[in-house]
């Protein structure tokens, strides 16, 4: 069996064929904040992928970050007068707890960028040394112009990526930049701003070339899959790939997955919007299952709308399959079980492997005299992430 996934870098739905360990890199959070769909919606994908490769018999290497030092949780440590290390500590306690209710499996590792300031060094200190990154006013910048790739996994044109970058942080007006598109890999850090020692100057490291450390350090100098947010193709991993393959000169990623951005009741999820729909609200509503099932109802590949009826529709779901699991016998689950796998290969279409399971419980209620039927549907749940032999609530 070949699962099929669509690869950004390639604009198309290509096979994902890795040996039999994958090394998958997905970035994790920053942890300034709540925990809100927008997180689980991304991390439910690379889960159901994760179970469906274990299902193939593959042994998955799953690594995500910890952004516990950037230009996002540094601000809002110093808006609360809090340590940034203390804000850090709390929020990762509330997504994990949240990850955990949800059913996402942990990560094989969990590295944390202020833990892994030694390899950022290194790695800058090759890129100085080979000239693809320069020093200057105490920052140093990637030189963008020594890497002809540059651009290939988004595909964006130049005045794109200028306004992208303007808009993400990397600030292309800066004048000490030979090119608005150099990013930062390291910078002088701001009085009340956590500094470390550098060969290059007392600082901080830019948010780009701390994944590019954690990612290698654990899973060497080529993934088999890197993963994020679609808000993360431009800037961040492009320039991730550049320079990754600068200092080793081999290809960083294979196969590049993006899961699409939600929104709420019509306007895009954002802080600043003040719209977040938080995951530990809706665990006080309703089920964790029905919540994964609800968002298991968009592809991870189709931006979507989150209404608080989608909740109600989740709920729904649930009962029909935990009251179908525990029946005694029902209809042949073979043909069903087919089409779960089928959907979940075919670009991890999770709303049709749901229609699947959920015609299963459909016929199981139904009736018939097949005792494996109930079985099926349980392995089935817990292939896509739902426990059906735990009571409801």
């Amino acid at each position: 069996m070949t699962i099929r996934l669509f690869d950004t870098a390639q604009r198309s739905v290509v096979p994902f064929e890795p040996g039999d360990v994958v090394r998958m890199y997905v970035c994790g959070i920053t942890p300034y904040d709540s925990t809100h769909l927008g997180h689980a919606a991304t991390y439910l994908a690379y889960d159901l992928l994760i179970r469906r490769l274990e299902d193939l018999g593959h042994e998955v290497q799953m690594v995500r970050n910890v952004t516990d030092v950037d230009d996002s949780i540094l601000p809002k440590a110093r808006e609360l007068g809090v340590p940034y290390l203390e804000l850090a500590e709390k929020e990762m306690a509330r997504f994990r707890s949240d990850m955990d209710a949800l059913g996402m499996r942990p990560p094989m590792a969990e590295p944390r960028a202020t833990e892994s300031i030694d390899g950022m060094i290194e790695l800058i200190n090759g890129l100085l040394e080979s000239e693809h990154a320069y020093l200057t006013h105490g920052t140093v910048f990637f030189d963008i112009s020594t890497f002809p790739a540059f651009g290939e996994l988004s595909h964006y044109g130049r005045d794109h990526m200028v306004k992208l970058a303007r808009a993400r942080g990397g600030n292309p007006d800066d004048p000490h930049r030979r090119d608005p598109l150099d990013f930062v890999l390291w910078q002088p850090s701001l009085p009340d701003e956590p500094a470390w020692r550098a060969p290059f100057g007392i600082g901080r490291p830019g948010w780009h070339v701390e994944c590019s450390v954690m990612a290698m350090h654990a899973l060497g100098p080529t993934l088999d899959l890197h993963g994020g947010g679609t808000d993360l193709i431009f800037p961040h991993h492009e320039c991730e790939i550049a320079q990754s393959e600068s200092v080793t000169g081999k290809p960083f990623v294979r196969h590049w997955m993006h899961s699409a951005m939600v929104s709420y009741e019509g306007e895009k999820m954002s802080k600043s919007l003040g719209n977040l729909v938080f995951v530990s609200d809706l665990l006080q509503r309703a089920d964790a299952r029905a919540i994964r099932l609800a968002l298991m109802r968009h592809h991870y590949r189709a931006g979507f709308e989150w209404h608080d009826t989608d909740l109600d529709e989740g709920t729904a779901l649930l009962h029909r399959l935990v009251a179908a699991a525990k029946c005694e016998s029902g209809a042949d689950p073979t043909p069903f079980a087919a089409r779960v796998r089928d959907a979940l290969d075919t670009d991890l279409d999770a709303p049709r492997a749901l229609e699947a399971l959920d015609d299963l419980a459909s016929a199981i209620l139904s009736g018939g005299d097949d005792a494996s039927a109930p079985g099926v549907l349980r392995d089935l749940g817990i292939l896509l992430g739902i426990d059906l032999s735990v009571a409801l609530g």
